[in-house]
């Protein structure tokens, strides 16, 4: 499904702090619309889900989700 590859895609070189951005940054990894936060919400649906079909995507997606992490 996909593949983790430690390494960067652009060098990346932080000249000074800047908190706002730093704020942004993890609301998207534990805000309510983070990925966190999508990832538990398909994972725990597929539960629910009659077709197992459905069940077997929501899981695919819910792991996608936690691979942004």
């Amino acid at each position: 499904m996909w593949t983790y590859e430690r390494r960067l895609q652009y060098p990346v070189k932080i000249t000074k702090c800047n908190p706002k951005m730093a704020q942004v940054i993890i609301s998207q990894f534990g805000g309510p619309d983070g990925e966190l936060a999508a990832s538990m919400r398909y994972l725990s649906q597929r539960y629910s889900m009659t077709d197992r079909s459905v069940a077997g995507l929501l899981t695919d997606i819910g792991t996608e989700e936690l691979a942004h992490l």
